[in-house]
């Protein structure tokens, strides 16, 4: 994929999904390819803290498989040394993970990089520090991450909308029964991992998230 096509993209995505099999409801490739059934899902995070770089290429490939036929981009939590040999579209970091400039000198111009952010002065930093998008939260309490912070809900989201021209997903506790508070507070994206993966149909958790977000049952890819 060029990367205009990948930064196209990306500007195109509503719905993130983040991949970790603590937030699975049953074995984690089902609800995977159940949520990408859904034809709704721009974005796929691969986000296991615990595996070996050996067993996270081997994850990271099953989901490129997924992916690529789908149109959906592929992004790896924190390992950036490793999205090259899994023709990943960019990485992910966090606070506690590579600085931003370190993790682009790694996969370079051509990928994705995004940051997480947890208040309006991070998000207004996204652009300057040169990453691409980013994501912010924690919006509600969640069961699959330990939170550092209290969560913002609603009031988060409007603080920082427009404080920043690149895609801001918020993220942390979002499932289909709370996503439109975060949509009427300013919200036209969102990251998610268990308020889909850990649902019994996560085709239909991500379609009822979807249409919050504007998505509709599918999009062009």
């Amino acid at each position: 994929m060029t990367p205009d096509a990948r930064r196209e993209r990306l500007a195109r995505a509503r719905l993130y999904l983040v991949v970790t099999e603590a937030a699975c409801l049953g074995p984690w490739e089902a609800a995977v390819e159940r949520a990408l059934r859904s034809g709704v899902v721009d974005v796929v995070q691969l986000r296991e803290k615990g595996l070996d770089d050996a067993a996270f290429l081997a994850r990271a490939a099953r989901l490129r498989g997924w992916t690529s036929p789908a149109g959906v981009l592929l992004v790896l939590n924190d390992r950036a040394h490793l999205v090259a040999a899994t023709d990943a579209d960019g990485v992910h970091v966090g606070e506690h993970d590579l600085p931003v400039a370190e993790a682009r000198r790694v996969v370079g111009p051509d990928r994705l990089v995004g940051v997480s952010t947890h208040d309006a002065r991070e998000v207004g930093a996204i652009g300057p520090s040169g990453a691409d998008y980013g994501g912010l939260g924690p919006c509600y309490a969640t069961t699959t991450k330990r939170l550092e912070r209290a969560p913002g809900g609603p009031a988060l989201v409007r603080a920082c909308t427009g404080a920043t021209d690149r895609p801001l997903f918020p993220i942390g506790g979002i499932t289909p029964e709370n996503v439109l508070e975060l949509v009427a507070a300013g919200a036209t994206r969102a990251a998610v991992g268990a308020g889909i993966l850990g649902r019994a149909d996560p085709e239909a958790a991500a379609r009822a998230i979807g249409r919050a977000l504007g998505t509709g049952a599918a999009r062009d890819r």
